[in-house]
């Protein structure tokens, strides 16, 4: 299984830029960060974009794995977007992963004026924001005419590093979410069951809702005609699933139980002083990575 560690794009570069390479020197497969306007209680406090921290990282950073977990068509438009990614791509050398997800309510859904969409019209611009992006990252002029997005004309030259385009991962729990990522991704993104309110389930627990979710998606992608074991499978550990950063211990049994019910990847949170993610960032150094 590949570990991955989740940076949150709260520092100054001069405290940042430590931290992605320390995660590289550490021996983590890849490192990600989140893509919002504001995220929850941290609202008010220190936030930094995600595509300049991301190009920042790659210059920092010679082997790691670089990405989003994830973007949104809450405030991203796929033709400018796709410009974006195409030169983090260049700049990372080949080692950008795009993670994408349908959003959600908050911040990210309203700060530009917008009304809240309704759940169903969010997974219908979800679906179509990933077939225009995946379209404008492989092809060199796209136009398109969507319900939500449009594209005239749109250029992307010189093209992705990477062939025929960057890797998707794209996050989905549910069956409308997970049709996309049988048409259009490399890796399945889940964080758990996004209905469950109770403390974070522990490895054996949190396995169980990784192989239901699994077993569903593994449908659609027969549904589709996709061979299921093409797809790449990474849990995002958080507020929902424990990521056993409570020592290298129970960082093992976490990692042995997903590995187990068949997930490639697993990423934890970068420690915190405060919550979210409070912890002992020491931990990191005494995880068997590699």
């Amino acid at each position: 299984m590949d570990v991955g560690v989740l940076i949150l794009p709260e520092h100054r570069w001069v405290e940042a830029e430590p931290l992605w390479r320390k995660a590289e020197d550490l021996g983590f497969a890849h490192v990600w960060t989140y893509d919002h306007l504001a995220w929850r209680t941290l609202a008010d406090h220190p936030w930094h974009a995600a595509v300049p921290a991301l190009a920042a990282a790659a210059l920092a950073t010679s082997r790691i794995r670089l990405g989003t977990l994830v973007a949104t068509p809450n405030f991203r438009h796929p033709v400018t977007f796709a410009r974006e990614l195409v030169t983090l791509d260049d700049l990372s050398d080949g080692r950008l992963t795009v993670g994408v997800g349908a959003g959600g309510p908050g911040w990210d859904a309203s700060m530009l004026g917008q009304q809240q969409w309704s759940g169903r019209e969010r997974a219908e611009r979800f679906a179509e924001f990933v077939a225009l992006l995946d379209r404008l990252l492989r092809e060199p002029n796209t136009s398109y005419d969507g319900r939500y997005f449009r594209a005239v004309e749109a250029r992307t030259h010189p093209g992705c590093v990477q062939r025929p385009r960057v890797p998707l991962a794209v996050a989905a729990t549910g069956p409308r979410g997970m049709r996309v990522v049988a048409n259009h991704a490399e890796t399945w993104v889940t964080n758990g069951d996004r209905d469950y309110t109770g403390p974070p389930l522990g490895p054996e627990e949190g396995a169980a809702v990784f192989r239901r979710q699994s077993r569903l998606l593994d449908d659609v992608c027969r549904g589709v005609g996709r061979d299921p074991d093409t797809l790449r499978r990474l849990v995002l550990t958080g507020p929902l699933l424990d990521g056993g950063l409570a020592s290298p211990a129970a960082f093992g049994e976490v990692v042995a139980a997903y590995a187990e019910a068949g997930a490639t990847d697993l990423v934890v949170h970068w420690p915190r002083t405060d919550e979210p993610y409070a912890g002992d960032p020491g931990v990191l150094d005494r995880l068997a990575l590699g």
